[in-house]
């Protein structure tokens, strides 16, 4: 990270994270972190995304162990570890796991680990999580191992599976590069693949103990849990040259024309009744803005009320654009009187949307595999139900949670007039690395969608890096102290330029998916724009997303145009051609470290030292050009 940059000015909260340390094993090098390997590479192509060690809890938040008397040693072309890692649960329970990781050039990572608690110890899952990655995976070759012995050839999913494309594992083996290939072996338990790509994680990820089998459950005291995990590469190329040493110091990243176009969507904003009052008072802020979308939230579950459609009335009259009404449904009573009484709330208080997406309260809730689906009105009925209350007005439907769900229950779509999800990208993981990966994931998420709903018009959002609801657990995690923990309401990085950089890079990845709106943000609260007045901001009121849901509303029905970036992994990119003025080349850089970027064959209307642009660490930024 640039020293010179303040961390609260790029992560909004000045606790930085500690970077991982590099360790090799001639041409295998992986990063160690946390007690955990990240990005495992061979010759510097990536083999595994993550071998980790988890214990979750019943709402399947993720513990953060303490970690003691951890020893480190590496060699000329070795290296292990090994450490004791402690979780405390409810109640003073206790588990404690004693790990030991190693590697030799040539040979294979070995990662064991053994788990014992004096107390017993309730979990949702505690042990091995095996990510590997979908960039260039995704629907190639792969040979699975069975726990019984039996082998299967087949391919990683492509489109996303909603349930899981792989159970009873013993060991995978997959094509890293031309005649490279690495075989994963999982020992101690029974081992099976989800497609993480459902929750926009940039991962498939195998992970232990079947999600049929109950949970959560409990380590009984003085049971030990072990498990091991051997990762072997086998190298049959027949001239190797020497691994190169690649750091990213130096590298120029390089922007190339691509051949996609289409149009820009429309950008919205959510507004809750409890942020109402707090976004009419702001209302010179939104009108700065003019997003041409307010998506109006309504849940009777939570305590709303016909008050609501007071506030919402009276921002209404402020906005020149479209308005929708998201209504959870609460299925109390027969959807028609629910939705009627809703509609009668709306007509007294003179609210008049656009557009309305309906959908049953329970299906926020996510139904994992072997569950039984929760209890709901057919679809169909909800559907006519919102048809005749609500005359006349667009209906919308889908998921008012992720796409997880959207895709394990898909919609009757015929009686809609457009199909809409969000996304979240800190459901399993919350540090930097892992929560700007995810965006990775939306052009598969995207494709699927298209491939099951067609040409069917299509939202996102609100798509924000906090969690607004959790389909996974009882709630969202509070986060007083401002850390970056998975499935919290709060995240410090909203307040920071990581958050600029991740709604371009958002945007970037979504365009061509033809979307009618896209929703990234509110106005105000712990998921707006702006910041409230006891509030973190490093500007002080405007948060550094303000300055990427402008100008996206700003560009709202433009032409863009398809960039291509030699590393996507750092610079994100595309070109938007507004009805007026010069074309634009927005950039977003999604890492810590600053990059520098070569334009190819576009022409800047500024000069450029070198011809070369230096993005700084999460720096969103546009360019005029001159063609």
């Amino acid at each position: 990270m640039t020293a010179e940059i303040d961390p609260f000015q790029l992560y909004g909260t000045r606790e930085t994270e500690v970077r991982p340390k590099r360790l090799t094993a001639g041409r295998l090098a992986v990063d160690f972190k946390d007690g955990n390997l990240r990005t495992i590479t061979y010759d510097g192509t990536e083999v595994l995304r993550a071998v980790s060690y988890l214990v979750r809890d019943r709402d399947w938040g993720t513990y953060a162990p303490r970690i003691s008397d951890l020893k480190i040693d590496q060699g000329d072309d070795a290296f292990s570890v090994g450490y004791l890692a402690h979780c405390t649960g409810p109640d003073d329970t206790d588990l404690e796991i004693r790990v030991h990781i190693s590697a030799k050039a040539g040979g294979a990572v070995i990662f064991e680990a053994e788990a014992m608690s004096k107390t017993g110890f309730e979990t949702n899952r505690c042990g091995f999580c095996i990510l590997h990655p979908i960039v260039g995976v995704a629907g190639t070759p792969v040979s699975v191992e069975h726990v019984d012995g039996r082998s299967e050839d087949t391919r990683f999913p492509d489109l996303i599976e909603p349930w899981q494309p792989f159970k009873d594992m013993r060991a995978i083996t997959h094509t890293v590069m031309p005649h490279v290939t690495a075989e994963c072996r999982m020992e101690g338990d029974t081992f099976e693949m989800e497609d993480q790509r459902n929750w926009s994680d940039a991962s498939y990820k195998t992970y232990v103990r079947p999600l049929a089998l109950p949970w959560p459950y409990r380590i009984a005291a003085g049971q030990s849990v072990r498990q091991r995990i051997v990762l072997s590469i086998a190298d049959k190329r027949e001239t190797l040259t020497t691994p190169a040493s690649v750091s990213p110091d130096g590298r120029v990243v390089t922007i190339t024309k691509g051949t996609k176009r289409g149009t820009m969507p429309s950008i919205g904003l959510i507004i809750t009744p409890e942020e109402a009052k707090t976004t009419f008072e702001a209302r010179a802020v939104l009108a700065e803005i003019g997003p041409q979308e307010l998506l109006f939230h309504f849940d009777p579950n939570a305590g709303h009320d016909a008050a609501a459609f007071e506030a919402f009335s009276a921002i209404t009259r402020l906005h020149a654009g479209t308005s929708t009404l998201e209504i959870a449904l609460p299925c109390r009573q027969s959807p028609l009187a629910e939705a009627q009484e809703i509609a009668a709330w709306m007509h007294a208080a003179g609210f008049k949307p656009d557009a309305i997406i309906i959908s049953p309260s329970v299906d926020r809730q996510s139904t994992p595999p072997g569950s039984q689906w929760p209890a709901c009105p057919p679809l169909e009925e909800v559907y006519a139900a919102a048809r005749s209350a609500f005359p006349g007005i667009r209906l919308g439907g889908g998921m008012l949670s992720y796409f997880t769900e959207l895709n394990r229950k898909r919609v009757p779509s015929g009686p809609l007039d457009f199909i809409t999800h969000c996304t979240n990208p800190i459901v399993h993981a919350a540090d930097d690395l892992s929560v700007m990966q995810t965006l990775e994931a939306l052009p598969f998420i995207t494709r699927s969608v298209r491939a099951i709903y067609g040409d069917k018009p299509y939202r996102i959002g609100p798509s924000t890096i906090p969690m607004r609801q959790n389909p996974y657990g009882s709630r969202t995690m509070d986060n007083p102290a401002g850390l970056r923990i998975p499935m919290a309401n709060v995240d410090p990085r909203h307040n920071g330029r990581f958050a600029e950089a991740f709604a371009l890079g958002y945007a970037a990845n979504v365009i061509d998916a033809g979307l009618e709106c896209l929703t990234l943000s509110a106005l105000t609260g712990p998921f707006g724009v702006i910041a409230g007045k006891n509030e973190p901001s490093p500007t002080g009121g405007r948060r550094p997303i303000f300055n990427t849901v402008a100008t996206l509303a700003r560009l709202a029905g433009s032409q863009w145009q398809e960039c291509a970036s030699s590393d996507p992994t750092a610079v994100l990119s595309f070109v938007t051609v507004p009805a007026k003025g010069a074309p634009q080349l927005l950039l977003a850089n999604v890492t810590h470290t600053a990059q520098q970027v070569e334009l190819g064959s576009f022409h800047p209307a500024e000069k450029l030292k070198g011809g070369v642009l230096t993005l700084e660490p999460y720096m969103a930024r546009s360019i005029a050009l001159m063609d």
